[in-house]
């Protein structure tokens, strides 16, 4: 018999119409959750053909809703839907994100306020919803749910040429530590998957010949990420099994930040 470690359990994911998104709103579906796939547009920009029909496919009770994390009524209205659906909301995982390039001097403020709305207003958004929610539903084996935060290895040292974005997912790292100790005691458990070099299929600098070739030398292991090593990465954390690890940040990166 297969076992669906999150079978009965209610997922929201952002970001999911591509890439790393996408990769984890299909592995939570095969691991048995019914997901509530969620972007701003259903069109894939990478990582395979928009979600909602494989998603269908391996959990025909899973759906995609159209959702702009920036907008804070909408987030807190589709918590409540999936809570009041299945009676209970189990799993965030707010991976909806927006790049930023350029230094502080180069980042106008039109562009420090698009990546922040996304990047972080977007997550406190989400969060804010989801917060209402786990809060209201009564424990199961002491849990009342879980939220894996989409970081980044640049999170945590920095981005060159990327300010608002390295700064952005900084902020979001820490928001899953207030979350983890400040909830704790109400058995909200809340951690964070921080993925380095991830070949997502998307074009443009960051896949330039030369950036290719110092992400592989900063590399230990011999190959670059893939959507699906950050997607098993999450259902780790998701799993019922993996108990008493929460404001942990979980890096899948290859060994790069241990070089």
């Amino acid at each position: 018999m297969t076992h669906l470690p999150l079978s009965g359990q209610s997922a929201l994911v952002t970001g999911a119409s591509s890439g790393i998104g996408r990769a984890i709103a299909l592995r939570l579906a095969e691991a048995g959750a019914t997901v509530w796939a969620t972007d701003i547009t259903q069109d894939a920009v990478e990582g395979g053909p928009p979600v909602a029909e494989p998603l269908s496919e391996i959990s025909p009770a899973s759906c995609f809703v159209r959702l702009d994390v920036r907008d804070h009524a909408a987030c807190a209205a589709l918590c409540a839907k999936i809570a009041q659906t299945h009676g209970r909301l189990d799993l965030v995982v707010p991976s909806a994100m927006t790049p930023g390039r350029g230094s502080l001097p180069q980042t106008t403020p039109e562009d420090w306020k698009r990546v922040m709305g996304v990047n972080v207003d977007g997550v406190y958004n989400v969060l804010s919803g989801t917060l209402v929610q786990m809060r209201a539903q009564e424990p199961l084996k002491d849990v009342r749910g879980r939220v894996v935060i989409i970081g980044s290895q640049h999170g945590m040292v920095a981005s060159p040429g990327g300010f608002a974005y390295g700064v952005s997912k900084a902020a979001v790292l820490q928001m899953m530590r207030q979350i983890a100790v400040e909830h704790a005691e109400e058995g909200i458990i809340c951690n964070a998957v921080s993925p380095g070099k991830i070949l997502t299929g998307k074009t443009g600098p960051a896949i330039a010949p030369e950036m290719i070739a110092y992400s592989e030398a900063r590399t230990p292991m011999p190959r670059l990420g893939r959507p699906a090593d950050v997607a098993q990465a999450v259902l780790f954390l998701a799993d019922p099994a993996t108990t008493f690890v929460t404001g942990h940040n979980l890096l899948v990166d290859g060994g790069w930040m241990a070089g």
